[in-house]
C-alpha cells in the first residue's frame, strides 16, 4: 500500500499527489491518502467514483481524515479536468471587500504585514467567502510582486471568485500586471455587495 500525505494541503494538491502516487504504481494496488478536511474527502472520492476505483474513508482523529483507494488493473479513461474538479462546498455567501494595501489605520508596513496576514488565515478557514472584491489600493494585491499571490491562488483554486476593480488597475498602472482572478467593474461591484449575505472589510 501507498501512503499519501496531504495534511495541509489546499484542492486540488490532495488530487494531484493521489494521480501522481496511482501512476507510480504501474498496476493493481491500494493507496491511503491522509488530509485534513472533508471536502478534500469528498473531492478524492469523486476522482475515485469517476475512474472507477473501489473507495472508502473515515475520519482518524480530530482533523484528520483516511481515504483508501483501490485500483484495479485496467486503467480508467477520464478527462483531466474531471480528475482535478474542486468541491466549492467550503464556499459561504460571504464577501471579503479589500480596499486598501493596508489593513487598520496607522503603520503602513505593519498594515501591508497584518493585510498578508489577513489573506492567508482566510486560506486556513472552514467557511471560505463567496467572492473576494479588489478595488483602490487593494488592487495591488492581486498583481504581479503582491506577497500573497498564492495564498489567492489557493483560494481560487478552492472555488473563491477573485475579482479586481479594472478602473483601479488603470489607475494604478497595473492592467497588465493582473496575476489572478479576473476584472470587473462597479455595476459588478455594486451587485456583488447587495447580494451578499454580508461583507468582510479587513
Amino acid at each position: 500500500m501507498i501512503t499519501v500525505n496531504a495534511m495541509g494541503d489546499a484542492c486540488p494538491i490532495p488530487v494531484v499527489k493521489t494521480k501522481n502516487a496511482i501512476k507510480g504504481m504501474q498496476g493493481a494496488g491500494q493507496v491511503e491518502i491522509f488530509v485534513d478536511n472533508e471536502i478534500a474527502v469528498q473531492n478524492l472520492t469523486k476522482m475515485a467514483q469517476q475512474k472507477g476505483y473501489g473507495v472508502s474513508s473515515a475520519k482518524v482523529e480530530e482533523g484528520k481524515y483516511r481515504v483508501e483507494m483501490t485500483v484495479g488493473d485496467a486503467p480508467a479513461v477520464e478527462e483531466e479536468a474531471q480528475e482535478e474538479t474542486c468541491l466549492v462546498d467550503a464556499r459561504s455567501h460571504k464577501l471579503v471587500a479589500i480596499t486598501s494595501e493596508c489593513m487598520g489605520e496607522g503603520d503602513p508596513v505593519l498594515g501591508k504585514l497584518l493585510m498578508k496576514g489577513f489573506i492567508f488565515a482566510l486560506t486556513q478557514q472552514d467557511i471560505l467567502p463567496e467572492t473576494i472584491l479588489c478595488y483602490n489600493g487593494g488592487a495591488h494585491w492581486t498583481c504581479e510582486g503582491s506577497p500573497a499571490l498564492e495564498d489567492l491562488k489557493s483560494l481560487e483554486a478552492q472555488g473563491v471568485e477573485i475579482l479586481t476593480c479594472g478602473t483601479c488597475l488603470n489607475h494604478y498602472d497595473l492592467a497588465e500586471k493582473l496575476a489572478v482572478g479576473g476584472v470587473t467593474n462597479m455595476y459588478v461591484i455594486c451587485e456583488k455587495m447587495l447580494n451578499a449575505a454580508s461583507v468582510v472589510k479587513p
